[in-house]
């Protein structure tokens, strides 16, 4: 089993992973809330946990990765008015929406995904265990509050107590009648065409941050190993996490805590109302799953990302070049003696470098210096082979069948051929010229391009 060594937002600092239970890892990420289609940040922050938790599980790791769905809040009450249907008939068509573009991007690590309705009993303890003790309150309509002043370690995950530009402000609960401004709910009372439960705590429903809380405790106890989101939900949500647990149990709630960077669109951040708003499914249409894991997962998870034409081009090329290696130069079945000391120097550096936090700019670099020597060779052999194979069991960008390769020649045929038919004849020659240096012949007949390996 690696040594992995990994930053926690809360000690500011790299330490070795540590699991509180000998080679087994409870992982929980916040998952989406289902009301709309999943967009950018959900596709870089998830398959950037996906990446993490199988190269957890490649090191030796059994690794619980759980993921809560937001099945349940404001946002998702005020889209089922909208658009005139049930609550449950809009999250339910979009978390299917969202689990089939996780697979579509290859993003299979997760071990549970867990519904935040399905937990209202456990919301209902936490939250009468926080009454019992003094930590809450009710409110003169009956909603129920966290009183932030009775616990005084809020803000030590993120350093602060006050609000910044890019925090979810949204699900900072406005209520004229709560105590302190930064109070938020445990439980909002029954309002008249929404959704409700019956409970000892009244008729009601849960607020947002005791969802995920109620979720952990129960799938798994009051402290866990990792929790992961995205860095915007730091504060308040993560805060307020915190907050619930800690206050019932004594305990920290998680021993480490990691946090993925922001993605904007061409430096600005993406949102609806700059009109730059793009889902998984419309890059999908443009963009092979692969070039879009390739861009993610190349880029280290904690690190702001820009995402633009040019940096997509840039992932497609240096995929391309991966895709030409194994295509031109490695035969599984050719017997590499020679270069054994090459490959295990560079399978070490890629691990040294996944095993420091998860560096991968540093691990594809490593991966792409070796592949630049290889290829002033005549051909690569089973070592090279079965180093990439090993890379691609939790990367999962690679392909090796000849029914893929197929489909990445016709994918660069279509790219000339619409640049010929647009007469950017300098493009199309790059890319015959490519094609030619993959060993691949090309024909422009009557009846189409063909294509000759």
């Amino acid at each position: 089993m690696n040594k992995i060594k990994i930053y926690s937002t809360m000690s500011r600092k790299v330490s070795e992973l540590a699991p509180m239970e000998a080679g087994k890892i409870k992982f929980f990420v916040c998952g989406p809330t289902v009301y709309d289609f999943p967009h950018l940040g959900h596709a870089k922050t998830y398959t950037q946990f996906d990446f993490i938790v199988k190269y957890l599980r490649w090191s030796g790791f059994e690794v619980n990765y759980l993921q809560n769905i937001t099945d349940l809040d404001d946002k998702i009450i005020q889209r089922a008015k909208d658009r005139n249907i049930g609550w449950r008939d809009l999250t339910g068509e979009y978390e299917k929406i969202y689990i089939d573009d996780m697979v579509a991007l290859h993003n299979t690590a997760v071990t549970k995904y867990a519904r935040a309705t399905d937990y209202i009993e456990s919301i209902v303890s936490q939250t009468q265990r926080m009454l019992d003790k003094g930590l809450a309150y009710r409110t003169p309509d009956g909603s129920i509050y966290f009183e932030i002043a009775k616990f005084g370690d809020y803000g030590k995950l993120s350093g602060r107590t006050e609000l910044k530009e890019d925090d979810a402000v949204s699900r900072i609960d406005a209520d004229d009648q709560k105590r302190g401004w930064n109070d938020f709910c445990l439980w909002k009372v029954s309002k008249e065409g929404e959704p409700a439960w019956e409970t000892a705590l009244g008729k009601g429903r849960p607020g947002w941050h005791i969802e995920d809380t109620a979720i952990t405790e129960t799938e798994f106890g009051p402290q866990y190993d990792i929790h992961g989101g995205a860095i915007d939900l730091i504060f308040p949500h993560h805060e307020a996490e915190i907050t619930q647990m800690e206050s019932l149990s004594g305990m920290p709630l998680v021993h480490y805590w990691m946090h993925t960077g922001f993605l904007n669109i061409n430096s600005v951040k993406m949102s609806k109302s700059l009109g730059n708003f793009k889902t998984i499914r419309d890059l999908l249409k443009i963009y092979d799953y692969r070039v879009l894991r390739f861009f993610f997962i190349s880029n280290h998870y904690r690190a702001a990302m820009d995402f633009n034409d040019a940096a997509l081009e840039q992932a497609k090329n240096s995929l391309s070049r991966i895709d030409e290696f194994i295509f031109n130069k490695v035969d599984a079945n050719y017997d590499d003696a020679a270069d054994e000391a090459a490959v295990e120097e560079a399978r070490a550096k890629f691990h040294e470098a996944l095993a420091n936090d998860f560096n991968t700019p540093q691990a594809f670099g490593a991966l792409f210096d070796f592949i630049r020597a290889q290829n002033q060779k005549e051909k690569s052999g089973r070592r090279t082979y079965e180093f990439l194979r090993q890379i691609d069991s939790f990367a999962g960008f690679m392909q090796f069948d000849q029914a893929k390769t197929d489909a990445f020649i016709e994918s660069l045929i279509a790219e000339r051929n619409a640049a010929r038919a647009a007469k950017n004849f300098a493009k199309s020659d790059e890319l015959r010229d490519r094609l030619l240096s993959m060993g691949v012949k090309i024909y422009d007949t009557k009846e189409g391009t063909k294509y000759r390996v």
